[in-house]
């Protein structure tokens, strides 16, 4: 529902934006427009009072009638876009935001003259009143004022974060466990064959993180190391590449083309660099026993003393690794500790009245890590109001470790996701097109926010991204995203995603129809067909039917082998984001069709290798705000770049600027660049005055490590008029 909430309550304004002079209507449609953004300012009032009410709380009419406005606001707002593109070429429409589409004259508003364009959006206008008509008579056959949600706890950014992130990093409760997981793969008898171990249990006690303290313990002085997530729906062909990957980056990011290997191959390129190297492999989250013979069978035992350590849910897996080490919860005095501690400071602190609840809302948690985290993360945004957290307490299940582990765990998470403000919660579930275990970089995802307008205006003078970036460190906070790199001044650069709360999001943005996830070509492009697609994800797919009916705004794609789609991309018109990042595009693939894409926002073909030009069509995309070809052999940016007056972030590598025209980006303010040496460019710079950072190549290390997520050095930037 806050999906719903919060993409309406941007549209009247952006309405109201065709009424300046500029857009020439006529009095009669202008008329229309003010009547029609009354009628969305009333239905948003309704949407606030039950935004915050849980789907499975609501009547079905209500769901229903929810569904129905947010499909009228996206077509709204693909129609607002639309026009807006057409008629002045893309130049803002103030900084409103976005919601939803409608109807089939969409197609052709592209093909119009300025003077059809305006007449059509008369014609949409009335269709868009009809609509809102219907919905307004559904909506009348209930009382939302019966429904009065509580309101999202909301907190700016909590300076103690550093603090908090460092003492779970402490892992409370872990020596012991550690301990017997080293001993266990200690070997005996000067025995030199490979020690293999599977951590079992389920999903929140911890086991990665165990076995992560392990590794890092145990690998000081191993050469050959690699962390690998598997997860419950594998690409085994990447799992491989990922582990020869992670043993010798060098090797296999700048020499062999790993892309190009079948199953086989990489079995067996993988056996013969193993066979006469000391090795330590971690192979996180494994479901099921096929998936671990395959990998199993590369792993050579060389008589060299390596060891590999599995994680697992399955005991079935365990039991076919043959030693097993089983995860038991924390015992409660750790559980105190952590719980209290990431409330109050300690369990000193805790007020007395508090006390009482306290305890049986550990007892609920169970002694799992995940649960303590995630409920104290929750508990700490609330008043210290004792009836506040029994509501939470009572609304968490009746004890995890039971039968009931997962189901207990969910209620756990749904608690935190529906007590974030509505901004958040949107941010939150666009985690769900990441596959699992993916380790997502801050910088791109907040871009991506931005993109997508999920990144709200604030106080004049903030921009949007750094806006962005308080929702990413509020999700930090609350412990719903996990950081995985940490930068400079202990500055997260990256997070993963739990999961169990991966588990939760997807199954929300399922039911919202906000993002659709596809794991597989096994899946049949048909099980789609009338689907309003909105939000696509790829995840080990080597082709998919791109057709205009899927009215796709965003698009991103993780297998690396999908030069066969590229082509059918060019009929996805309403296209804001499209990300390439790390699909192998080479020599002989043409990104022609990039230039009709007049929405887009959000362009990454980071890590593709892509060595052709890109087009002069490029300048026509006005609404593009970032641009990201780190890591293609593209030679030079053509001169049409210039015209890219609402480009925020430019990220480039290897790859010449032009001579002159960087000095018309009035909207930049990130630049990856290797050219700040150059004479030309450091004058085009003096007149880029909203750049906040300036990242630079350094030595060596150009033209290599952005393909694997590697950030800039950054330059920060300041300008006094």
């Amino acid at each position: 529902m806050d999906l719903v909430a919060g993409a309406l309550g941007k549209l009247p304004s952006k309405l109201l934006e065709l009424l300046k002079d500029e857009y020439k209507l006529q009095s009669g449609v202008k008329d229309r427009i003010r009547s029609l953004s009354l009628e969305l300012e009333r239905t948003h009032a309704v949407l606030r009072k039950v935004a915050a009410v849980p789907p499975d709380e609501l009547d079905e009419l209500v769901r229903l009638w929810a569904r129905d406005v947010r499909e009228a606001s996206y077509d709204m707002e693909d129609i607002l876009d639309t026009f807006v593109v057409r008629v002045d070429g893309g130049k803002p429409a103030g900084d409103a935001a976005k919601v939803k589409r409608l109807m089939k004259k969409m197609g052709k508003l592209f093909s119009l003259s300025k003077a059809k364009a305006r007449h059509e959006i008369a014609g949409a206008i009335d269709a868009l009143s009809k609509q809102l008509e219907d919905i307004a008579k559904l909506r009348g056959r209930y009382t939302a004022d019966d429904i009065v949600p509580k309101p999202a706890a909301t907190k700016g950014l909590d300076p103690r974060l550093s603090a908090l992130y460092t003492k779970v990093s402490q892992l409370i409760g872990i020596d012991e466990p550690r301990d017997k997981l080293i001993n266990m793969l200690s070997t005996v008898d000067n025995s030199k064959e490979m020690k293999i171990v599977s951590v079992a249990g389920f999903g929140g006690l911890g086991k990665t993180t165990l076995v992560k303290a392990v590794y890092e313990k145990l690998t000081v002085d191993i050469r050959y190391k690699a962390f690998v997530p598997v997860g419950r729906n594998p690409d085994l062909n990447k799992v491989l590449r990922d582990i020869l990957v992670e043993l010798d980056k060098e090797r296999y990011t700048m020499g062999v083309n790993l892309t190009v290997f079948d199953e086989r191959q990489l079995v067996n390129e993988l056996r013969e660099f193993l066979k006469d190297k000391r090795y330590f492999i971690v192979i996180d989250d494994i479901w099921d026993v096929p998936s671990w013979n395959i990998i199993k069978y590369a792993l050579d035992d060389n008589g060299l003393e390596c060891k590999v350590v599995t994680t697992t849910r399955n005991h079935d897996v365990a039991e076919e690794v043959g030693c097993s080490y089983k995860i038991k919860p924390l015992p409660k005095d750790s559980c105190k500790i952590l719980f209290y501690g990431r409330i109050f400071g300690s369990e000193d602190k805790c007020p007395r009245q508090l006390v009482q609840v306290s305890e049986k809302i550990l007892k609920k948690c169970g002694g799992v890590p995940l649960a303590l985290i995630t409920t104290s993360s929750l508990l700490a945004n609330k008043s210290r109001n004792v009836k506040e957290w029994y509501e939470v307490c009572d609304s968490i299940g009746s004890g995890i470790g039971s039968s009931n582990d997962i189901t207990d765990m969910r209620k756990i998470l749904s608690l935190s996701y529906y007590d974030l403000p509505s901004h958040l919660k949107t941010c939150l579930l666009y985690l769900s097109i990441f596959p699992e275990d993916y380790q997502i970089s801050k910088y791109w995802l907040i871009w991506k926010w931005v993109a997508e307008y999920f990144v709200l205006p604030g106080q004049a003078g903030q921009r949007l991204y750094e806006i962005g970036e308080s929702y990413f460190n509020e999700l930090l906070n609350r412990c719903l995203i996990q950081p995985v790199t940490v930068g400079y001044k202990g500055i997260p650069e990256s997070c993963c995603v739990h999961d169990m709360v991966l588990d939760l999001i997807c199954s929300i943005s399922r039911e919202e129809g906000f993002v659709t996830t596809v794991l597989s070509d096994t899946i049949e492009s048909t099980h789609f067909s009338g689907t309003k697609v909105r939000r696509l994800s790829l995840h080990n797919n080597t082709s998919w039917p791109m057709t205009s009916t899927l009215k796709l705004r965003s698009l991103s794609i993780f297998n690396p082998a999908i030069t066969s789609m590229l082509s059918s991309i060019s009929c996805c018109h309403l296209l804001r984001v499209l990300d390439l990042t790390a699909c192998y595009l080479g020599r002989h693939t043409s990104l022609r069709f990039v230039g009709g894409l007049f929405h887009l926002r959000y362009l990454s073909l980071l890590g593709t290798d892509y060595a052709g030009d890109l087009p002069v069509g490029i300048g026509s995309l006005q609404l593009l705000q970032t641009l990201d070809i780190c890591g293609t052999s593209i030679k030079e940016l053509p001169s049409s770049i210039a015209a890219l007056r609402q480009l925020m972030c430019l990220r480039i590598e290897n790859t010449r600027l032009p001579k002159s025209g960087l000095r018309s980006l009035m909207s930049l303010e990130e630049l990856w660049t290797p050219d700040v040496d150059s004479r030309y460019i450091a004058e085009e710079l003096g007149h880029l005055t909203q750049l906040r950072g300036l990242g630079i190549t350094l030595g060596r290390e150009r033209g290599r490590g952005r393909k694997m997520g590697r950030q800039p050095v950054y330059m920060h930037l300041s300008w006094r008029p």
